[in-house]
């Protein structure tokens, strides 16, 4: 991974402000796959279970009751990791489409040993370098036995992440999930293209 620019070196000594962030997460070398899930009793998709704790923080959030009703494009992070320039543009998802039914929740993970272990740090590179505002959860697992709950949900439904920044794009509309790979970039191809269409909106 490449080294920060000096002015992002000087912005990671200042003291970081823990985020109120509400929730995130996700990568695989795959391209795309859907797969159908079935609605939950409260209106939810299936998948979208669980509660998280927010990075750097005590709080907790149900993702069913915060986001529910949200398109929700779930990825699963790493601060140390090659892709994490796309940082950049999963924020430019976030602010461009927020406003309309749109979000995105990031799950910082160690699974592929490319996170820090103090998550005040990794609360620092997403926001002081990367100028991350989306929620952002707990580091967590995300693949394997020990996997959490949603990111379990999402496996059943299409696959496991097999690196970092694969990204699960969930509708609540028709009760679908959509993964698309780490290589994937966040703007400017199929995934955004797949967002805005479900949002039925055009893509810039």
């Amino acid at each position: 991974m490449a080294q920060p620019t000096a002015q992002r070196a000087h912005q990671s000594r200042r003291r970081v402000h823990k985020p109120s962030w509400l929730l995130v997460g996700v990568v695989a070398l795959s391209a795309l796959s859907v797969v159908g899930s079935a609605a939950a009793a409260d209106g939810c998709a299936d998948v979208m279970e669980g509660s998280h704790r927010l990075l750097a923080s005590s709080e907790e959030v149900d993702v069913c009751e915060a986001y529910g009703d949200r398109l929700v494009l779930v990825v699963n992070t790493a601060s140390q990791c090659g892709f994490v320039g796309q940082f950049e543009g999963l924020e430019t998802l976030y602010q461009r489409y927020r406003d309309q039914g749109f979000t995105v929740l990031g799950f910082p993970s160690n699974d592929f040993n490319q996170e820090h272990a103090d998550e005040d740090k990794t609360a620092e590179v997403c926001q002081l370098n990367y100028g991350v505002s989306f929620p952002m959860m707990a580091t967590t697992t995300v693949k394997g036995a020990s996997a959490n709950r949603l990111f379990s949900n999402l496996a059943a439904a299409t696959q496991a992440p097999s690196w970092n920044f694969n990204k699960y794009l969930i509708d609540p509309n028709n009760h679908t999930v959509e993964h698309f790979g780490a290589s994937i970039t966040p703007t400017g191809g199929a995934l955004e293209e797949r967002i805005a269409e479900r949002l039925g909106t055009s893509s810039p």
